[in-house]
């Protein structure tokens, strides 16, 4: 192992000390046992409390893979799918896992920081000068709702927005909202240029349920054709003459399905993080909505996703933003994220010459990998294809700084076209 290895008691110690950790293991029985090859690293947990002197009963997670793995799981700064213990899972990079699924859900929050505690400590990043404006300083978007009707029913649907110019519709990820793009709307390149429209979709955010349906009788699913309705309901209402549709993970697919089933209604599309096909299945995330696992799951399990180099203070507002989303509704959202969308048969079908194809993925997502960009990239002729490094699945919020270097050329590019 090149970094250093702690005894059991050194990496007690470290977790006593480390209040992310405190907060997150809290209540917890059980405990961490790390088996790298020939060397096996424990941790017992009671009550919450560290100990290197009990020993591991119930409630146990244990990681396995071989001594290689962990070199790249603990380097000071790991590479893409390396970067948390569920990436290199997701990737199927080596990482063995035994514990009940309740249990890892409900600390894994804690598992990871106890394994980032084994790495040097990386530094929480600058933030960015409008987060530094001294008090009174206004933000720039302003924030309206819209009555749409959607699927039958009538939406109440909150958007923001600031800038004048190139209408943009812009989408979040699944189970999140419109907080997201904050910092576009901070950017008086982009502002000067284009309006910037973010929205929330139904059930997120401060988009309320319909008051006309009782939605609680029957699972939150999302469904592909409600979805592509919102982005064009909201464009009719709102009199935007064929705006830009920029989306991520659920936006990024929604962005290339817009593009092959409504080319005539946007000038261009964005996608980050796309794809034609995402692999996975909606049973094999039912932790997600578990009624013995709460949000901090779905909140850190953002963390794998993201890149290690992104600013600290940023991953966790991104994770924080989906803790506090409805508990149904990321796994709904992943319905057509995982389900129902699937573009590999007809990718072909979509015409640039009638709508601008971009697509922008990240270097350290393990959902929307890079590879998944690029072969979606190659199947749209006259598509243009970037790889974004040193971000992850979320750019727009994990690291707005690096992300703003790849959207404004593609911006300039929209613009000139």
């Amino acid at each position: 192992m090149q970094t250093p290895i702690p005894t059991n008691e050194e990496w007690a110690q470290r977790c006593q000390s480390d209040g992310e950790f405190m907060l997150a293991a809290r209540y917890w029985n059980g405990g961490l046992r790390l088996s790298m090859g020939t060397t096996t690293l424990e941790l017992p947990v009671l009550q919450g409390q560290p100990s290197a002197t009990a020993t591991l009963q119930d409630g146990v997670i244990e990681l396995i893979a071989d001594t290689q793995v962990w070199e790249k799981i603990l380097a000071p700064v790991p590479e893409r799918f390396h970067n948390d213990i569920m990436a290199d899972v997701m990737q199927g990079k080596g990482m063995g896992r035994k514990a009940d699924p309740a249990v890892f859900a409900q600390y894994f929050a804690a598992a990871a920081r106890a394994i980032e505690l084994l790495r040097p400590a990386i530094d929480v990043g600058e933030a960015m000068p409008h987060d530094l404006q001294p008090e009174g300083t206004f933000s720039a978007p302003v924030g309206r709702y819209v009555q749409l009707q959607l699927g039958g029913a009538k939406h109440r649907i909150y958007f923001e927005e600031a800038g004048s110019g190139i209408p943009i519709l812009l989408q979040h990820t699944a189970g999140c909202h419109s907080s997201q793009w904050r910092h576009l709307f901070e950017t008086p390149e982009i502002t000067d240029r284009f309006r910037l429209i973010a929205y929330d979709l139904p059930y997120h955010g401060k988009s309320l349920p319909p008051v006309a349906e009782p939605w609680w009788h029957e699972q939150y699913l999302l469904h592909g054709e409600f979805l592509r309705s919102i982005p064009l309901a909201l464009s009719r209402v709102l009199g935007l003459d064929r705006p830009i549709f920029i989306g991520c993970s659920v936006g990024g697919l929604l962005a290339l399905d817009l593009a092959h089933k409504h080319a005539d209604a946007f000038r261009a599309v964005i996608s980050l993080e796309g794809a034609l096909e995402i692999p996975g299945k909606l049973e094999h995330n039912s932790e997600l909505w578990h009624p013995q696992v709460n949000n901090e799951y779905k909140a850190r399990l953002m963390d794998a996703l993201m890149s290690p180099t992104s600013p600290k203070r940023y991953r966790k507002e991104t994770a924080y933003v989906y803790s506090c989303g409805w508990p149904p509704v990321c796994l709904g959202d992943l319905h057509y994220y995982l389900e129902e969308y699937d573009l590999t048969a007809v990718a072909g079908e979509i015409d640039t010459n009638r709508i601008g194809v971009h697509i922008l993925s990240a270097e350290y997502d393990c959902s929307g990998t890079a590879e998944l960009g690029r072969a979606a990239h190659e199947a749209i002729a006259g598509s243009t294809f970037q790889e974004m490094k040193n971000v992850g699945h979320f750019p727009m919020s994990e690291n707005p700084q690096v992300f703003l270097q790849y959207l404004l050329p593609t911006l300039d590019q929209v613009a000139a076209a």
